[in-house]
């Protein structure tokens, strides 16, 4: 299996590169339509509905896909011998950060709830400050990876 893994090694990483790509757009676009969402319509009318489309269909044909599919690579390449050395911080930090943006993605899909539900409890000012995370926490895997810290 290992063998198999060392061969598919730059197929497994440019895969998970374009699923990290792909989960990353959405976790940006997803509270900026949040913010739309809260500062331009109204429960119940004609833009709500539209927004409630995009926003699941971002989340679910994207986001969710992306998200399985840079997991899925991304333990496959800690799986492929000689890839991560769990004896350095680096691959802690890196894998705190993923839980991280994990996390955050969840967090995104339950306040989509809340607008279907007609009970977002947010400000367009608190979706902008949320938006940071997942700059904050790329920094921190990029930096992990890369640099080796």
């Amino acid at each position: 299996m290992s063998d198999m893994l060392s061969l598919a090694y730059p197929w497994i990483k440019s895969i998970h590169i374009m699923a990290v790509i792909s989960w990353m757009a959405g976790l940006f676009y997803l509270p900026r339509l949040f913010v739309y969402h809260v500062e331009r319509c109204k429960t119940g009318d004609a833009t709500d509905a539209t927004f409630q489309v995009m926003e699941v269909k971002l989340l679910r044909a994207i986001m969710g896909p992306a998200m399985i599919a840079t997991w899925l690579f991304g333990l496959a390449l800690v799986f492929t011998p000689g890839i991560v050395d769990w004896g350095q911080l680096w691959a802690w930090t890196k894998a705190a950060g993923v839980l991280g943006m994990t996390w955050y993605h969840h967090w995104l899909a339950a306040r989509r709830k809340d607008f279907l539900r007609g009970e977002n409890s947010l400000t367009g000012r608190q979706y902008r400050l949320m938006n940071e995370v997942p700059t904050v926490l790329m920094v921190l895997i990029v930096l992990s990876v890369v640099v080796k810290f």
